[in-house]
């Protein structure tokens, strides 16, 4: 099947597309079949992903291969952040309860800088290139992004493969009908400019010491595929500049007390307050945000 004519034309730099049309990439589904999702991407209205993904079951010790590659592509991205996930709390959080997802590649088409960066050893016909998690929360439609990660954090820049968080995340909210996603990130890591297009994103937590980094953002989005072609072009979102207003507030993603100000405004019931995503695309990590609100009627 031919790739998508918007990705086609918005997203050049994504050359990686092509090996979906040959087949040697294809999305890979890896959920324990109790979990597996009906009619898969039904729910939002997209001609992005026309792939028959690879499944994979995970409790299928037969597989135990490609799961030791998703583990050290996890465990290699996030280890210098000390925030790789242990095995017990993939297996326990994100295995048995929830939907695992990404982009693969056949094993015998990885380039010798690939192979290195992700150590692969064995003979498993595929390797993972990507690695979504959402686990499902007990509100109806609600999941929670629990972690992405791409080799593109593992290569140089010229080896990348351009868009692959972003597609792997995008794939799997389409597959998995989500509704609701809520996520964490840190304040001043690029991942906020990734996960701020995937719908209006609303501050639940400005400041979350309950987590191991306190400075982190919790966030909600209504998942809005209308949103996701910002990504790549770049276009004001004309729906959220329709619905919200700057609030008066900002946001510095270096100050504590800025943070914890915010999040003591949310918690008195003043918000709810949104970020936007064109304006996190535009500035460094480490400046101010605006700080929005509904408009009034």
């Amino acid at each position: 099947m031919a790739i998508s004519p918007f990705l086609k034309t918005h997203a050049p730099k994504a050359q990686w597309l092509q090996h979906l049309e040959s087949g040697d990439v294809r999305p890979y589904v890896y959920v324990r079949s109790e979990n597996q999702i009906p009619q898969p991407g039904s729910r939002h209205k997209l001609d992005w992903f026309p792939w028959a993904p690879v499944m994979i079951e995970p409790l299928n010790i037969n597989e135990i291969e490609f799961a030791e590659r998703i583990f050290h592509l996890e465990n290699t991205a996030f280890g210098p952040s000390a925030m790789a996930i242990p095995r017990w709390v993939f297996y326990d959080c994100a295995v048995m309860p929830g939907f695992v997802a990404g982009f693969a590649m056949k094993t015998e088409k990885l380039s010798a800088t690939m192979r290195k960066a992700l150590n692969i050893r064995g003979q498993h016909e595929w390797t993972p290139l990507s690695l979504f998690i959402i686990i499902p929360t007990m509100k109806k439609g609600e999941w929670v992004a629990h972690n992405l990660c791409a080799v593109n954090a593992l290569l140089e820049e010229k080896d990348r493969f351009y868009a692959l968080g972003f597609l792997s995340k995008a794939f799997g909210l389409w597959y998995a009908n989500v509704e609701t996603c809520c996520g964490m990130t840190q304040w001043g890591n690029t991942a906020l400019k990734l996960h701020s297009h995937y719908g209006h994103l609303e501050v639940l937590t400005a400041y979350t010491p309950v987590h191991s980094h306190a400075k982190t953002i919790t966030y909600r989005s209504q998942v809005n595929v209308g949103c996701w072609e910002n990504f790549f072009t770049r276009e004001d979102d004309l729906e959220f500049l329709e619905k919200y207003e700057p609030s008066g507030l900002m946001i510095d993603p270096t100050q504590e007390n800025s943070m914890i100000d915010l999040h003591r405004r949310i918690q008195k019931g003043d918000g709810p307050y949104f970020l936007g995503a064109l304006d996190i695309a535009a500035k460094k990590l480490t400046d101010p945000l605006i700080v929005y609100r509904r408009k009034k009627a």
